[in-house]
């Protein structure tokens, strides 16, 4: 199938060639010319044939705005958009009605995967009508891992970014443990090399994961993350699982810790935040500050 894809940085560009590999054409546009297919939203449109599957990958609130009412004006009865960004689930409810007025779908996708994906596929939680989800399938299925699960129909419009949502949430959490656990085995004299103590939990503990696998590379590079300041973002979505977390008084307790220990990481330079940072720089390519 054809597909514009709008937005080719770290995920976007990524994401291009594996579609392309999986022998589908795929448009892309980026505000850098050096990285786009065309020059214009108006020339990718042109270029796709009808009904038209645009997906956008840009960063969530106004850019993802200002690019869905640029498409709304441009596409035409039955095509389809889907928000691969990391939008807020309320705003994909506003973005189905903008375009659901004008006879076009929605879909809000999920995507996790990181820099990795490339190689090993995204996992796909998306939300919206079964029609519209049906145009993109081949899409999807070009993207997803090898085996029979990474994709999920979740629900209605935002329940593909909610469950990504819930996802980070529980990301920060499991992050954090790691993070204190480390910071503990370094802080005793007994514990002579803490590295290789991680890299015994690769195999058969109950805590093995893709996030230790990670921290085990991290600590490969840097075996005390000397080189890394105690500072790690929060990318907005821990805070959002909070917040909805109160609305529907759930108790979540891990999460929330996990995201404030992110605020005490810009009060001081936290060991356990250099964990996290060095995480997420692994798994996704996000910056890093450097002593």
């Amino acid at each position: 199938m054809e597909l514009g894809l709008v937005g080719l940085g770290k995920m976007g560009g990524n994401m291009r060639e594996r579609i392309r590999r999986a022998g589908h054409t795929v448009i892309g546009y980026d505000r850098n010319p050096d990285l786009a297919d065309v020059h214009s939203l108006g020339e990718l449109v042109g270029k796709l044939k009808g009904p038209r599957v645009v997906w956008v990958m840009v960063p969530a609130g106004a850019p993802t705005q200002a690019t869905v009412d640029e498409l709304a004006e441009l596409l035409e009865p039955g095509d389809v958009v889907v928000d691969g960004g990391n939008s807020r689930w309320t705003d994909d409810e506003k973005h189905a009605e903008e375009l659901g007025a004008k006879g076009i779908g929605f879909v809000d996708a999920g995507v996790s995967g990181g820099v990795w994906g490339l190689k090993n596929g995204y996992a796909l939680m998306v939300g919206g009508d079964a029609e519209n989800i049906a145009k993109v399938q081949p899409v999807f299925d070009a993207l997803k891992p090898e085996g029979e699960f990474g994709f999920v129909h979740a629900g209605k419009v935002g329940a593909g970014h909610f469950s990504k949502m819930v996802h980070n949430g529980i990301e920060y959490a499991m992050m954090q443990a790691y993070a204190e656990g480390w910071e503990l085995l370094e802080k005793v004299h007994s514990v002579t090399d803490v590295r290789e103590v991680f890299r015994s939990w690769q195999e058969g503990t109950v805590i093995r994961s893709w996030l230790l696998d990670l921290a085990v590379n991290a600590l490969d590079g840097d075996e005390h993350l000397d080189k890394l300041k105690g500072f790690a973002e929060d990318s907005g979505e821990g805070r959002w699982t909070v917040e909805a977390a109160i609305d529907n008084a759930v108790p979540l307790p891990a999460i929330t810790a996990s995201l404030f220990a992110r605020f005490a990481s810009r009060q001081e330079d936290s060991p356990q935040m250099k964990m996290i940072a060095a995480l997420r720089n692994q798994f996704g390519g996000h910056a890093v500050e450097t002593k």
